[in-house]
């Protein structure tokens, strides 16, 4: 009987796989200051992985390198890409070095794993025309006549969205937290608030000001026809873009929606088309009239130059045309 209590001890004695997952995403949180999507998209990762454990009889604090492996065979069975496996690997490196380092374990499972090879993919870029072409028909429906003073105001906004986007590269996560203060009247550049909690200075072009000048004019004209509505979202709103959801801003989600209905608009296809996208294209317009790499990577806000090469696909494409139409022993 005795042994029975012992061991019934020792098992009630190790924390709860989710125990574990709150204590290494609040150690993300304020250690490396990953933000709201990075915590979201790791919680994920590892409610995934446990939910194996438990089918497979195991913990984290027990499971073995051969567990991991059958969990990323798992992955590839369940028809995950390479990218999604390596992700989740990554992920998995990160939880068993943190209960390592906090002494919950004395080994590391995941150290000698390797993940799937997988080439890194060029990301897709809208051309000048194609961007064009969305500003272009944003700026046409927020000027229609007949719109609704709703209808406008929603109009106002997407134009806003898009100027500002194209105009500074700005993570969709940084242009949805945008504050009110970043639309003052004359401002030539915007304090961002980016990843890890850093600051970063990004200028603003005469477009992209004078669109948010626009949209904050419609935005404080509505909001004295709804002065007496207190659930108002543009009621005291300290945000640019305020919505009625938790977070007090409008999301990424509905931003994204807004602007493949745009694309389809302007007769590009909506799968094309993203708020990242336009972050890439943002970066790669730049590089190919000229940008210093270093430039761009400070307006994008990467830590890691290596992040910002992933661009220069553009730069090399740009020189073999060059090459091959002016070399004066090119084939014409």
């Amino acid at each position: 009987m005795r042994a029975k209590s012992a061991t019934n001890k020792s098992s009630t004695s190790k924390p709860s796989d989710t125990r574990l997952t709150g204590l290494f995403l609040d150690m993300l949180a304020a250690e490396q200051g990953a933000g709201p999507n990075t915590l979201d998209a790791y919680r994920r990762d590892l409610t995934d992985f446990s939910g194996f454990l438990v089918r497979v009889g195991h913990t984290f604090a027990d499971a073995e390198t051969q567990t991991l492996r059958d969990y990323l065979a798992d992955l590839d069975t369940r028809g995950f890409k390479s990218s999604s496996v390596a992700r989740r690997l990554s992920a998995l490196r990160h939880l068993f070095r943190f209960l390592l380092n906090e002494h919950i374990r004395s080994e590391d499972p995941a150290a000698i794993l390797s993940g799937p090879k997988r080439g890194r993919g060029l990301p897709k870029v809208l051309s000048i025309a194609d961007v064009d072409r969305m500003l272009t028909r944003a700026k046409e429906l927020s000027d229609a006549a007949e719109a609704s003073p709703s209808q406008r105001l929603r109009a106002l906004r997407l134009y806003c969205l898009l100027e500002v986007l194209y105009a500074t590269g700005l993570r969709v996560s940084e242009l949805m937290a945008l504050p009110r203060t970043a639309a003052k009247r004359d401002a030539r550049m915007i304090v961002v608030r980016g990843k890890g909690d850093k600051e970063r200075l990004v200028p603003l072009n005469e477009a992209s000001r004078q669109a948010m000048a626009d949209y904050l004019a419609a935005t404080e004209a509505a909001k004295e026809n709804h002065k007496a509505d207190k659930k108002s979202s543009l009621a005291a709103s300290k945000w640019l873009f305020p919505s009625f959801g938790e977070s007090g801003h409008l999301t990424r989600q509905h931003f994204a929606r807004d602007l493949k209905e745009l694309a389809v608009a302007s007769g590009l296809q909506a799968r094309l088309v993203s708020p990242h996208v336009l972050r890439h294209a943002f970066a790669s317009h730049l590089l190919h009239n000229g940008a210093d790499l270093r430039i761009v990577q400070t307006l994008l806000g990467h830590t890691d130059i290596s992040t910002t090469q992933i661009y220069t696909h553009v730069v090399e494409e740009r020189l073999k045309s060059l090459v091959r139409d002016l070399h004066p022993l090119a084939e014409k």
